[in-house]
C-alpha cells in the first residue's frame, strides 16, 4: 500500500496547529510556519525538496517552541546569584576599586560602534545556519543532512542543560537581583541601544516573545556558530571559514557585551557544542544504518 505523503503532512500540520492553539499559544509565526511547509511542499517538485531536507529544522523549531509548555523552573532550582559570583571570581574586572563582571564592565563602557557591531553579529545566530544548510542543499546534500542532524543533537544536549540547570542572566541579576520573578518579560537589555540607534524596535520585539528568561546556560548563541564553523571546514570552504570564524567571535564577545550571558555560558555553550559533534561524529553518523539513512534520504532531496 503506498503511503500519500500529502495527506500525512496535512495531518502533522493540522495537529501542529492544533498542539499551539491549545497548549503554546497561536502566534503569527506559527502560520509562517505553516504557510512555509505547506506552501513549499505542495507548490512545485524543486520547494518540496527544499522542505524535505530542512525537517530537521522544523523538528528542532517546535521542539524549542513547545518548550514553553514546560519551564524549566517547574522541575529545578533556579539559579541566580551562583553564576554571578562564579563569574565574578574566574573573570572579575577592577572597575573604580570594585570587582565587577565583564557584563558590568561593558555598562558603563560601552561605545555605539560597538552595539551596532554586537547587534549585527547577534541577530544573525540563526540566520547564518539557514543561509549555509541553504549553501549546503545546492551544493552537498549529504552533508547537509549531517549539518542538521548535528545541529538538532546538540540543541537536544542544551535543551537537557536547561532543564538540569535553569539559570538567569546577567540582565537579570542586575534588574531583580536574587528574587525570583515567575513569567518575567524578555529583556533585549545592550541590545536596546542598537534598537535606538537605528530607531527600530527590532531586538525589544524579538525578546519580549521570550516566554522563559531562565535558560542562560548553556549559551547556544556560542554553540550555533561552532557547529557551522566545523562544517565549512568539512565542506572545505575556505573564504567561508573564515567568515564562520569571525562569526564566531563576534557573538561571543556580543553575548557578553549585550548583558545576554556570562562567560561561563559561552563555555558551557562551547563544550555542549563540541562535545555534541564528537559524540555525532564518532558513534552516531558512524552507525551503519544511521550511515544509510543519510545517504539514501540526501538522494531524495
Amino acid at each position: 500500500m503506498k503511503i500519500n505523503k500529502t495527506l500525512i503532512l496535512l495531518a502533522l500540520c493540522l495537529l501542529y496547529f492544533l498542539w499551539v492553539y491549545f497548549f503554546v499559544g497561536l502566534r503569527p509565526d506559527h502560520f509562517a510556519i505553516l504557510f512555509i511547509v505547506l506552501g513549499g511542499y505542495l507548490t512545485h517538485v524543486y520547494t518540496r525538496k527544499l522542505v524535505s531536507a530542512f525537517f530537521i529544522f522544523i523538528i528542532y523549531w517546535v521542539i524549542y517552541d513547545s518548550m514553553r509548555v514546560f519551564p524549566n523552573y517547574e522541575f529545578n532550582t533556579i539559579y541566580i546569584e551562583q553564576p554571578y559570583l562564579l563569574e565574578k571570581e574566574l573573570f572579575g574586572i577592577e572597575l573604580n576599586n570594585q570587582l565587577v563582571t565583564p557584563n558590568e564592565y561593558f555598562l558603563t563602557n560601552n561605545s555605539t560602534f560597538l552595539d551596532v557591531l554586537s547587534g549585527f553579529f547577534y541577530i544573525n545566530w540563526v540566520p547564518i545556519p539557514l543561509l549555509f544548510a541553504l549553501y549546503l542543499f545546492y551544493k552537498n546534500k549529504e552533508l547537509l543532512i549531517q549539518f542538521l542532524a548535528a545541529f538538532l543533537f546538540v540543541n537536544l544536549l542544551g535543551f537537557i542543560i536547561y532543564y538540569s540547570y535553569p539559570a538567569a542572566p546577567p540582565w537579570y541579576f542586575h534588574e531583580y537581583g536574587t528574587e525570583v520573578i515567575y513569567n518575567t518579560p524578555g529583556n533585549a537589555a545592550g541590545l536596546l541601544r542598537f534598537d535606538t540607534f537605528f530607531g527600530i524596535d527590532l531586538f525589544r520585539s524579538l525578546y519580549e516573545k521570550n516566554a522563559n528568561v531562565f535558560a542562560a546556560m548553556p549559551s547556544l548563541h556560542s554553540a550555533y556558530p561552532i557547529i557551522v564553523l566545523f562544517f565549512g571546514i568539512k565542506q572545505k570552504l575556505r573564504s567561508g571559514i573564515i567568515i564562520f570564524a569571525l562569526f564566531l567571535m563576534g557573538i561571543w564577545f556580543a553575548a557578553v557585551y549585550s548583558f545576554h550571558h556570562y562567560i561561563i555560558d559561552i563555555l558551557a555553550g562551547t563544550l555542549c557544542a563540541l562535545t555534541g559533534l564528537f559524540i555525532f561524529e564518532r558513534i552516531i553518523i558512524k552507525n551503519k544504518k544511521v550511515k544509510n539513512w543519510v545517504v539514501s534520504y540526501s538522494q531524495k532531496i
